[in-house]
């Protein structure tokens, strides 16, 4: 199933990521990241509207925030039962050890505090697509 995902990216060229939706600046601050490497932004309200953009177009990786609409780890248990290979990032303003234990289960690539450190969050991200990809895209 890797193997087929790293196939695709290669393949298509085209970079999805899907970010939860924000009441503050954060969709900004990511296309200010991904925009000059060519990654597209893909930005979902809820968990259905997550599903539905999954559905619809290949995605790389997942930004799930803990505090938006979303709902954080539910958003993941469902990413999880029906696209169980695409990583997940989690954003969080507390990471309690019961959030850090059900992310581990979850199998999240990377657990982040807020506010996010965008240096951060590219370094995670390049971590990401490096290991799974085999992608420099997000180094500096």
């Amino acid at each position: 199933m890797i193997r087929a995902m790293v196939a695709a990216f290669a393949e298509s060229g085209e970079v999805n990521v899907l970010a939860s939706g924000a009441n503050w600046c954060w969709p900004a601050v990511l296309r200010e990241l991904f925009v000059p490497r060519g990654v597209n932004l893909l930005v979902a309200q809820d968990t259905n509207e997550f599903v539905n953009i999954l559905h619809q177009r290949r995605v790389q990786t997942t930004i799930v925030d803990m505090d938006s609409a979303a709902g954080g780890l539910a958003t993941v248990r469902v990413i999880r039962l029906e696209y169980p290979q695409v990583p997940c990032i989690l954003l969080a303003t507390e990471v309690p050890d019961a959030v850090l234990a059900e992310a581990l289960r979850l199998e999240v690539f990377s657990v982040i505090g807020k506010p996010v450190d965008v240096g951060i969050l590219r370094e995670q991200l390049d971590r990401l697509f490096v290991k799974r990809y085999a992608s420099d895209l997000f180094s500096v």
